[in-house]
């Protein structure tokens, strides 16, 4: 039978749907024509891209799962806490791989915000006299005049942020100090419609619409280290990096509008292979799992495929099948999959009004830890501080066992090409502001100025403020300290009032805008219940 069946482990990998209960429904997923996954996934938490009124807002909900700690309702009440804060459209979010509590979005009006979520944000949903509470932005960075059309975070650097906007540009940040970014990445000669860090955060790949695949080493200056000629087609590519492998993976389409996966090696970016998937018209969004498996969902497609990478080729698996077509999808950390029911991937799907979870399972009879299925997952433990990647500090993903949780400093085999420049402080240039020197931790932090660009505070690390104006600067660890002057009592009664002032006025705004949403609502319902009238006479 070996002689004619390719031997793997993974050949009986089968999708399973969860149960209606488990699932979200009356879900309001925005309109935006922008091309993103819709939907990301912490370990905790998922945020989705809301249609909402006044301004930009996405959704943060508890996992849909019957593992998860929060009894949310199956139905969503017609009026949920929304993380409001944009004043256009939120065109994607991200959360923090070191931290499931914390994501970012942007948005079209050029803005990025970070929000915190507290623990108890979910007690009491749908309980009689509830009333909603949005959430509460805890930073908030001017990224950029345009709009701000991807968010990702850094995987082994805490606290490093990259982010693709309507210049045409990648900037990244240091979270900590948002004032000015700490690079900017150029070349792009249209929209960027994806990129991605490999394991560990040295190199980045991005897909464009001028149809060109680049690799950038982010702290070696401000242009690609490769180029070379993508898809074909123009209808939207994306990019995934796979794993510690010297392979990217890009999707998108040919000249003739086939979906096509294609394999790079990031030495010189030779096209390994190219496979055609079929003539569907929409993009393909690829995610990989470190079990060496490629998965592929395809917007408007109820179909989920999924391939092995072996010996420099993609091996079909299998495909799961749905009636309902797909908007967009994420998949779960896999820190946080449940091993004792074999599953080695979970994807979260966004249908008409439903996130669905589907779990992926190597079925298997034994009960104990199926160690050759579970290789370690990267770890929530950053393996260096933000300041630390950007004077030139490299350092493998930590990695965490699925079977107990022992946290361990992994020795990854992936190493650059020789061709690529090796990670140097950051160019100077007259839009790129070089890199500040890395502080000491004798040093203090500095004090933070209320401004459109403002530094992380220290509720991002421990709990969110009550406040959504008044906020800490960032704590820093010091033997002695200088003393600040202190304000006048005066102007500090001042602006303690006007905070209250702009915080009660928030208040109110938004309790206005739930009560314009029930009007909206409700005129929906008798609308189609006259209209059901009409067609019953």
């Amino acid at each position: 039978m070996s002689r004619f069946v390719r031997a793997s482990k993974y050949r009986h990998v089968f999708g399973q749907a969860a149960k209606k209960e488990h699932c979200i429904d009356n879900v309001k997923v925005s309109n935006s024509a922008w091309d993103t996954n819709l939907i990301a996934a912490s370990g905790s938490y998922i945020s989705v891209n809301w249609n909402a009124s006044g301004g930009g807002a996405f959704a943060i909900l508890p996992l849909p799962s019957p593992f998860r700690a929060h009894n949310l309702p199956y139905k969503l009440p017609d009026v949920i806490p929304l993380a409001r804060g944009h004043t256009a459209p939120v065109l994607d979010t991200d959360w923090s791989p070191h931290d499931d509590s914390l994501v970012v979005s942007g948005g079209e009006d050029g803005n990025i915000l970070l929000w915190k979520v507290d623990a108890d944000a979910f007690e009491g949903w749908g309980a009689e006299r509830w009333v909603p509470q949005d959430f509460d932005p805890v930073a908030r960075i001017n990224g950029s005049p345009r709009k701000i059309g991807q968010v990702l975070f850094h995987p082994t650097a805490k606290h490093v942020l990259a982010s693709a906007s309507g210049e045409h540009t990648i900037k990244l940040w240091d979270l900590a100090y948002t004032d000015d970014a700490k690079g900017v990445l150029t070349g792009h000669t249209d929209t960027i419609q994806s990129m991605a860090f490999n394991m560990t955060g040295t190199l980045m790949a991005t897909t464009c619409r001028d149809r060109k695949l680049r690799l950038f080493d982010p702290r070696a200056g401000i242009d690609a280290v490769r180029v070379t000629d993508g898809h074909g087609g123009i209808k939207g590519t994306r990019v995934i990096w796979m794993g510690d492998k010297d392979n990217i993976a890009t999707t998108g389409f040919s000249k003739m509008s086939d979906r096509q996966v294609a394999i790079w090696e990031t030495g010189s970016l030779e096209n390994l292979k190219t496979v055609v998937l079929d003539q569907s018209s929409g993009v393909v969004m690829p995610f990989w799992s470190d079990n060496n498996i490629l998965f592929l969902a395809g917007k408007g497609d109820g179909n989920i495929r999924y391939f092995e990478y072996e010996s420099e080729a993609l091996h079909s698996l299998s495909e799961y099948q749905s009636p309902s077509p797909q908007r967009g999808m994420c998949f779960l950390p896999r820190r946080s999959l449940s091993v004792s029911e074999c599953e080695i991937a979970r994807a979260y799907k966004v249908a008409g009004t439903l996130i669905e979870p589907i779990a992926f399972v190597v079925p298997r009879r034994s009960d104990s830890f199926q160690s050759d299925i579970f290789p370690p997952a990267p770890s929530s433990e950053p393996s260096m501080t933000a300041g630390e990647f950007f004077s030139g500090k490299n350092a493998p993903a930590n990695l965490v066992s699925l079977e107990n949780g022992a946290v361990t400093a992994a020795t990854s085999s992936f190493s650059p090409s020789p061709a690529v420049a090796p990670p140097i402080a950051l160019a100077k240039s007259a839009s790129t502001p070089a890199p500040e020197p890395v502080k000491k931790q004798s040093e203090p932090a500095p004090a933070m100025a209320r401004k459109q660009s403002e530094p992380l505070p220290s509720s991002l690390y421990e709990s969110q403020m009550d406040s959504p104006v008044a906020m800490s600067p960032p704590s820093a660890v010091s033997e002695t300290r200088t003393p600040q002057p202190q304000p006048m009592k005066s102007s500090s009664t001042d602006l303690e009032d006007e905070n209250a002032r702009l915080t009660a006025e928030l208040r109110e705004a938004r309790a206005l805008i739930r009560n314009l949403e029930l009007q909206v609502e409700g005129l929906k319902a008798n609308a189609q219940r006259a209209a059901r009238a009409l067609m019953d006479s």
